[in-house]
């Protein structure tokens, strides 16, 4: 297994444990994997996982809760409809409420 690939497992795993009706940002997975720069490989991750059933990859947004991956869902508005349907706003394709529904993996998981 090369070493992108072990990284992505290791978001693979975090993104797993987001649970319904929250969100997490980029920045905040590869602060916990301790990659703290690694943001925008945790959006490769994100991008590469459409065929993980079980990864929830619309569960993650940018540090502003821009739902900035929105167009590796089949460019339609998928990514903001499967939020919504576990109780996240979303209006102009920001979460208004980002700070009541963000989940710090940094603070859950340890």
């Amino acid at each position: 297994m090369s070493d992108k690939q072990g990284f992505f497992e290791k978001v693979y795993e975090v993104c797993r444990k987001i649970p319904e009706g929250r969100v997490t940002s980029y920045g905040a997975i590869a602060k916990f994997l301790g990659a703290a720069k690694s943001a925008r490989m945790v959006g490769w991750a994100m991008n590469s996982s459409k065929n993980l059933e079980d990864v929830p990859a619309h569960r993650v947004v940018n540090r502003n809760g821009m739902l900035t991956g929105k167009s590796h869902f089949g460019g339609s508005n998928a990514m903001q409809q499967l939020l919504e349907e576990e109780g996240i706003t979303v209006k102009e394709l920001q979460i208004t409420d980002f700070k009541s529904v963000f989940w710090d993996p940094g603070k859950e998981l340890s």
